[in-house]
Order: C-alpha cells, then structure tokens, then sequence
C-alpha cells in the first residue's frame, strides 16, 4: 500500500471510528439532522464545508504555523456539537425556502477549523520530518470526506426509512436527534473541563 492510500484510510478511519471518533460522528450527524435525500446536494456542500475548514487548521497545525492549547481544542470540539445542536432545534422548519448560503454552512466551515486542530498532533507524529506533507494531507482529506459521506449516506438512510416508512414526523426526527447529541455534547463538555 503506498503513502497516498494509508493516509487516505488514515482520514476515512479518522471518522469512522466510532470508539475513538464519536465525537466527529455526531458532528456530521447533527449537522445532516436537518436533512432528508431530496437535500443531497445541501448536504454535499456541508460536510465539503466542515472538511475544508478541518483541512485548512490541519495544515495549518501540522506544519507549526498555529499551535493551540489541546486541552482546549478538545473542549471546543464537544461545544461545536452541542451549539449545532441548538441551532437545529430552534430553526424554522422549512429549508426550502431559506437562502443557498445558511448558517450551517458557516458553522460546518468554522468548526471544520476547530476540528481540524484535534487531530494534528497525531497526525505531526505520523508525519515525523517528512520533506513534504502535500500528498498525506491531501489524501488524509480525501479519506475524511468519504468517511463522512460514508456517515451521511447511513443517516439519511435511516432518516428515510423513519420519516417516510414509518411516517415519523420529520420535525420529530430533527428534535429527537438534536436533542439527544446536544446532551451528550453537555456530557462531553463536562468531562473535558
């Protein structure tokens, strides 16, 4: 396997576990909460968004251009979840009618920099002192956003088959999963202090 493709699982990996990476996970959930399929391209535009922003910091933090206090980065990551969270719970109900560019997209590329800082340290290791860090960034990337849409194409799997099977109420659905990662981001945030 060569340098692009371990990096690459490395990314996928990054977010896909969910014993280590839970905290990731429920960032893409709750931002895809909102969602259902007829909002694909919505949905494309934020997870693309939150891997720009974690791709910017993680470049950023790897090759020491920026340094933060870890302790704080990993009690800023469950803060990111649970002010999602809220905003989800008090939006309006419908999305259609909202202009192209919505608040989400902001806090996906905001907090996509404050995740992006989580993860450099490890990633810094990895790299030791490697002349150059393009290609495992890059593929690192790469792997993160198919992690994610891996992520979003399940949510909205389940979403569909609860809103539309099951006739469970969408603005149920949204408030159910909101709120229940807004509390584990509560719980979260309370460990990390």
């Amino acid at each position: 396997m060569g340098e692009f493709s371990i990096y690459f699982v490395l990314g996928r990996e990054h977010i896909l576990d969910y014993a280590n990476g839970y905290d990731h996970i429920l960032f893409v959930v709750v931002l895809c909460a909102l969602y259902t399929w007829s909002d694909w391209k919505r949905v494309l535009v934020l997870v693309t968004a939150f891997t720009i922003g974690h791709s910017i910091t993680l470049a950023l933090a790897t090759l020491g251009v920026i340094s933060v206090n870890s302790n704080l980065i990993e009690f800023l990551i469950p803060l990111t979840i649970f002010v999602t969270a809220l905003s989800n719970i008090f939006k309006k109900e419908n999305l259609a009618s909202q202009p192209k560019i919505q608040i989400n997209y902001l806090f996906a590329l905001f907090f996509g920099l404050i995740h992006g800082m989580g993860f450099s340290n490890y990633l810094r290791a990895l790299l030791g002192k490697s002349s150059s860090i393009l290609s495992p960034l890059l593929a690192f990337n790469l792997g993160l956003e198919f992690g994610q849409i891996i992520v979003v194409t399940l949510f909205l799997t389940i979403s569909y088959i609860l809103v539309k099977w099951l006739k469970v109420s969408q603005r149920d659905w949204k408030m159910v999963i909101s709120s229940a990662i807004a509390g584990i981001a509560l719980i979260l945030m309370k460990d990390r202090l």
